[in-house]
């Protein structure tokens, strides 16, 4: 059907232009809602209608008499229909919509990627200071980057998978003060426990550790404590490598990677923040007032100026506010290459994506408007046993990612938090997510795929030999469950496409809701192990092209496909 479809976008294409020699619209079709429709719609009537001044469904004709005249569209076209005002419906004939079963089985895990485009992306994502254990946050922060990343790689995109911390700034200032006050022998509730410090348990670890002269190591550092307690940088290098090697496990029970970890300080240390400053005051983009230094942001849709250095701050890098490093960070990415850079952050970043995107136009180094892409995720509210859970013994204050995967699993949280739009508030389920039935949606996916294995297996116990499935005679798949089981597996690889495009990897989760709920479906409608070997096959291979399907998509989500349940 992949082919089909592309024959048939050509052929689309030199229809429109015959039509209207002069139109720019570009050739496209989408599913119908309903089955009744037919296979495929296209729109492009009722677009090209108004520039032509003629009624919609005038056009339609017109349209697919140039189509007609197409022998690929001949070839896979059984007929046409104009519908409502204007709406082209195609049905394809039945070898057209079989072919999708073996163009599957023979792309495997290549079916629906597309070949390697020579371009790159930088995603940034996490990118949590080391001053605690991961939140839930966090993690979905995590589940949607690593998704992205995964998705862009399947539209041939070199990715870069960046997490970006500071190691010197207040919050680390905090962490030192707090594991201090541990190795003093204070405790949370203590009358001179500081007020700002963190509360949990995680700071006693750290100050134990550094007692102990404990070598920690994470990705990007490794440290040995000297447990001499007025030690205080050794204390606040031990503690952030502490929290980096703790990150790394959380990270790996998630299973995230990243190719590199960057350091907000060393934008300051390598002179970047710096040079970034003095190339926008050198473009006349900055003004003086009331001792501050402003951007002049508003030249570039912001709604007000904005300070850049606090007024009676010199010599140290809090003269700046947050934004300025952001500014220089971004220049960074663009000099080395990144064209294209895509930002995982929590919603309380929505105000400084003007500001940064500013100072990156003002700055004048070439970066093109709207650089860099966004996806700002809305917080998590964990329920468990019909209550809001809030706290973690661990972290004090929150429920960590380490938590959620421990009471669930790493599937299931992986796809419960790509399950909505980044920017809703998503509500996870701990006990939904436990449930074995089509009410947990992980599960009622994972189970399809199991039960296909199932089987395949019970075929193979038989005494029937499944090797060579793509060769088995597909017209026998006509019952509806089964052309709408086949239609779904055709839709995969445009989904893939616009899910990249969009920035949204909760498509691929709808998508493999609708893809189980049709093999389901077709599980009870149909009987798979039937007595004629050759519709047995055919059934079997449409049953194995549906897997193949189910563990391409749970892959680029980072989900396991199980084979049994």
């Amino acid at each position: 059907m992949i082919e089909a479809k592309q024959d048939l976008l050509k052929a689309l294409a030199s229809a429109i232009l015959e039509v209207s020699p002069a139109s720019t619209l570009q050739a496209a079709f989408e599913s119908p809602k309903l089955a009744a429709h037919g296979d495929l719609a296209c729109t492009s009537a009722m677009q090209l209608a108004k520039p032509l001044k003629k009624n919609p469904r005038e056009v339609a004709q017109a349209l697919i008499e140039a189509l007609e005249r197409d022998p690929a569209v001949r070839s896979h076209v059984e007929s046409f229909e104009i519908a409502g005002p204007g709406f082209i419906n195609l049905r394809l004939r039945a070898a057209a919509r079989q072919a999708i079963v073996r163009e599957v089985l023979a792309a495997a895990e290549g079916f629906g990627r597309r070949a390697p485009n020579g371009r790159q992306v930088l995603v940034e994502f996490v990118s949590a200071n080391p001053t605690g254990p991961l939140h839930v946050g966090h993690g979905r922060q995590a589940a949607l980057g690593d998704a992205i990343c995964n998705l862009f790689e399947t539209q041939g995109w070199s990715v870069w998978r960046e997490f970006y911390y500071n190691d010197a700034g207040v919050q680390i200032a905090t962490l030192t003060a707090s594991t201090l006050a541990r190795l003093n022998g204070l405790k949370p509730g203590d009358e001179k426990w500081p007020e700002s410090a963190y509360n949990g348990d995680y700071i006693a670890d750290i100050a134990a550790g550094f007692t102990a002269r404990q070598t920690v190591k994470a990705d990007d550092r490794e440290f040995t404590a000297s447990g001499d307690i007025v030690d205080v940088e050794g204390i606040r290098q031990f503690a952030v490598a502490y929290l980096r090697h703790e990150q790394d496990l959380d990270l790996q029970a998630f299973g995230v990677r990243f190719d590199h970890y960057f350091l907000e300080s060393s934008l300051y240390s390598s002179g970047q923040v710096e040079a970034t400053v003095s190339r926008l005051v050198a473009a006349g983009k900055t003004y003086e007032q009331d001792g501050a230094l402003w951007l002049r942001s508003t030249d570039y849709g912001d709604d007000k100026d904005r300070v850049m250095r606090k007024s009676g701050t010199t010599g140290d890098e809090s003269q700046y506010t947050y934004f300025v490093p952001d500014v220089a960070y971004h220049i960074n990415k663009f000099s080395r290459g990144y064209t294209k850079a895509i930002n995982i952050q929590g919603g309380d970043h929505h105000g400084t994506i003007a500001r940064v995107r500013a100072g990156l136009q003002a700055s004048g180094v070439g970066i093109t408007p709207g650089y860099p892409d966004y996806v700002l995720h809305k917080m998590v509210t964990v329920m468990r046993g019909g209550e809001e859970v809030k706290i973690s013994k661990r972290a004090g204050s929150y429920v960590t990612l380490r938590d959620l995967i421990d009471w669930t699993s790493r599937d299931a949280v992986r796809f419960f938090l790509i399950s909505r739009k980044a920017d809703t508030e998503f509500t996870f389920d701990v006990d939904l997510a436990l449930k074995q039935n089509d009410e947990n949606p992980v599960f009622y996916v994972q189970y399809a795929h199991a039960r296909i294995c199932s089987v395949i297996q019970q075929y193979v116990d038989k005494g029937g030999n499944a090797a060579g499935l793509e060769s088995a005679d597909l017209s026998v798949l006509n019952a509806p469950t089964e052309t709408a089981l086949m239609q779904r597996l055709a839709d995969y690889p445009a989904m893939l496409s616009s899910a990249a495009e969009t920035l949204a990897p909760h498509d691929l989760t709808f998508y493999l809701r609708d893809v189980a709920s049709a093999f389901h479906s077709y599980y009870a409608a149909e009987r798979f192990l039937v007595d004629d070997d050759a519709v047995a096959r055919a059934r079997l291979a449409l049953l194995s092209a549906t897997r193949q399907v189910i563990r391409n998509a749970l892959a680029v989500l980072g989900v396991s496909a199980p084979e049994k349940m």
